[in-house]
């Protein structure tokens, strides 16, 4: 048995994929096995796997007509052998020691997950590399203490991705914990994580980015303008999941309409300008209803969060015409810089935010006056 069995769902990545594969093949823990799963691609992506397959036996090839992320991913999993799993996308790459760190980590603490911080990247054409350090928790207590997830629905709210970390395949296997089978790759990622967080219960983060994060593909999903209503369609799985069990419902339903509401916000970001309208217009019945049902949880959402809610619903043509003007939610086709700085700004003119400005306005002269002297 592999200590850990690394999965890369591949498709169409042929000018990145061997950086990929270097990264993975050249790993300090050599007792990995490397599932490399073609899914129909019609570049050379499946000639690059062939020629690291002939001189490295531990990289298997399935070769499969397309299917989707989720069928290809499925399958990887189904035949990993490897005590834990890992992903790799085949347009990003790890450092060498990325496994070895990490697999310690899971045997020293008997863990179901282990995740770790990471960086996104883009090169410019001058080869220079661009590198953002993204930090699951913004909270440095969270990191290097196991917790339960499956008690502790706030954890939720850690930076979502499926690729950062390890998992047990025997945790995998016991749930039955696998990606939603939609086409294309279509935010199957949200619906892993859930399920992980859900039955997790010895989990741990790191404050040590590995993972790089490529954000310049131009083919990659978060870059898709055209897929408007994939992420409805994952938080519909990721609710026909939880609702099996009450108890389970119940517990985290509040962090799921969060949940749903941030990456709702971002596919309004991402999407074409000429889908934005319709788009509100979907977002808004669903939280209309939730609203109506009494499934939205207060707590749960920021006062800003919790405005935009309330406005989308109560007009959502008005909230449309009112996005156009100030970017409420960061703007027509907006990058994610724009948005941060748009989200400021709003806090800043929040009325939360005015009055504690008011309650330390004293408390600040005074420390200034005092570091002046």
């Amino acid at each position: 048995m592999a200590k850990v069995s690394i999965i890369i769902p591949t498709y169409n990545v042929e000018q990145y994929l061997e950086e990929c594969m270097d990264s993975v093949t050249r790993q300090t823990l050599q007792d990995i096995e490397i599932i490399c799963i073609n899914d129909g691609s019609t570049d050379g992506s499946l000639s690059i796997l062939q020629d690291y397959a002939k001189k490295d036996g531990r990289v298997v090839i399935v070769d499969k007509e397309n299917g989707g992320y989720g069928v290809g991913m499925n399958i990887g999993l189904d035949m990993a052998k490897g005590e834990y799993v890992g992903i790799v996308e085949p347009d990003d790459y790890v450092p060498l020691n990325m496994y070895e760190d990490l697999y310690a980590k899971v045997k020293e603490y008997d863990l179901d997950f282990v995740k770790a911080d990471f960086y996104r990247f883009g090169r410019k054409e001058s080869g220079d590399m661009n590198l953002a350090y993204n930090h699951l928790s913004q909270n440095p207590e969270d990191y290097r203490v196991v917790f339960n997830p499956s008690r502790n629905p706030e954890t939720m709210r850690y930076i979502m991705n499926t690729w950062s970390g390890i998992y047990r395949k025997a945790f995998l296997d016991k749930y039955q914990i696998r990606h939603n089978e939609t086409p294309g790759a279509s935010f199957q990622d949200n619906g892993f994580s859930f399920q992980t967080f859900v039955y997790g219960q010895r989990a741990m983060i790191i404050d040590k980015p590995y993972y790089r994060n490529r954000r310049d593909n131009s083919h990659s999903s978060v870059n898709d303008k055209n897929k408007v209503y994939a992420m409805n369609v994952e938080y519909d799985y990721i609710r026909r999941l939880l609702v099996r069990d009450r108890e389970v419902w119940e517990r985290f339903r509040g962090i799921y309409w969060w949940r749903k509401f941030i990456n709702y916000r971002g596919t309004f970001r991402r999407i074409g300008e000429e889908y934005k309208k319709e788009y509100l217009v979907r977002f808004a019945s669903e939280f209309r209803r939730a609203l109506d049902t009494g499934e939205l949880d207060r707590e749960y959402f920021t006062e800003l969060e919790w405005s935009q809610i309330n406005s989308l619903v109560k007009n959502t043509d008005m909230f449309y015409q009112t996005q156009v003007k100030t970017r409420i939610f960061g703007g027509v086709n907006g990058s994610r810089e724009e948005c941060l700085e748009q989200e400021l700004r709003d806090i800043r003119n929040s009325v939360s935010y005015k009055f504690g400005l008011k309650v330390f306005a004293v408390p600040r002269k005074i420390k200034n006056r005092l570091k002046n002297r």
